[in-house]
């Protein structure tokens, strides 16, 4: 087997020696070339580059969730086709590792390595479905390039969570839990819009979904993780069925008290709920549109401001070894 090791130095979780010792392991199994990524966007390149060559396999990515993504959007840069694509495997390298820990493998990247190399040897993997975003036709926003993410993406509040986060991690600060509840309470006393939504979820055949202050949609669960703590925003998602989609249309002090406590106590039987929350199951296809330009975010990735995205869920799009 010819395989192509993505590496990312600066995984917040494995130390140079650590990734010496996986390296080694993979190598012994496998015809393996490691490459280091050198800039945003270095993973997306490297995986088209190995789909293109028809050479490669499989790719590992070894790295956290945005390193994975970088590579799923490189594997997939013309569209899904399992039986022509390398596989992917994924080895834990990042602070939370939603898409590697949904898949069932463990969180430390030593045993994840492990398990990636038992399954090979039994030949087990499967395919699973993500989600995948396109401008809106007739918008403003109609010639953004369409993009893949592999466990969750928002729009409006959660994405302005993000965007913080990653501020604050370009002037230095490292990435922990404690960083993501700080910005939280921020981005809630700035929010503009908390009590009067201004994002529209359209879809075919069915009435629209008005005045969200935030929309979560997801492939999978969790939604993400609070240090071990799994959080729930919509637990019947899956990576066997199309998109699900989480919205709030109030962020009033009482209702994020309510809905974070439902979030810390969430589980794959409830998630979120009541009377400011529209919880939207199994969806091919749909619209997110607001007034004002808000945040958008992808796998834990800010991608800057939109007014409309289109998501389309894509079941079966990518083999995966676990």
């Amino acid at each position: 087997m010819r395989a192509l090791l993505v590496v990312n130095p600066a995984a917040t979780t494995t130390s140079a020696r650590t990734r010496d010792v996986l390296l080694h392991a993979l190598a012994s199994e496998m015809k393996l070339e490691a490459v280091t990524t050198e800039y945003r966007g270095h993973a997306r390149d490297l995986a088209r580059q190995a789909t293109e060559s028809g050479n490669v396999d499989l790719v590992v990515a070894l790295g956290g969730d945005g390193t994975v993504n970088e590579v799923v959007n490189g594997l997939l840069h013309t569209g899904p086709d399992p039986e022509r694509l390398p596989g992917l495997a994924v080895v834990p390298g990042g602070s939370t590792n939603v898409f590697a820990r949904a898949l069932g493998l463990p969180n430390d990247a030593v045993e994840a390595t492990g398990a990636i190399l038992d399954a090979l040897r039994e030949g087990s993997e499967r395919m699973v479905g993500l989600g995948l975003t396109s401008g809106t036709p007739g918008t403003e926003d109609e010639s953004v390039p369409s993009r893949w993410f592999t466990f969750n993406a928002g729009l409006g509040f959660d994405a302005g969570v993000v965007g913080r986060v990653e501020q604050q991690r370009e002037q230095g600060k490292k990435s922990t839990h404690a960083l993501y509840v700080r910005q939280v309470v921020r981005q809630f006393l700035g929010e503009q819009h908390r009590r009067h939504g201004t994002i529209t979820l359209e879809q075919p055949g069915e009435d629209p979904v008005t005045d969200l202050v935030v929309a979560i949609v997801s492939n999978t669960s969790p939604w993400t993780y609070l240090g071990n703590r799994p959080m729930y925003t919509s637990p019947k998602a899956s990576f066997d069925k199309g998109l699900d989609v989480l919205g709030l249309s109030r962020l009033s002090s009482a209702a994020v008290a309510r809905y974070g406590t439902q979030l810390l106590t969430s589980s794959p039987e409830r998630g979120p709920h009541g009377k400011h929350a529209a919880a939207l199951h199994d969806l091919s296809e749909f619209t997110l549109h607001s007034k004002v330009p808000l945040p958008l975010q992808m796998d834990g990735d800010h991608l800057g401001l939109r007014t409309s995205v289109t998501f389309t869920g894509v079941r079966r799009a990518l083999r995966v070894i676990v």
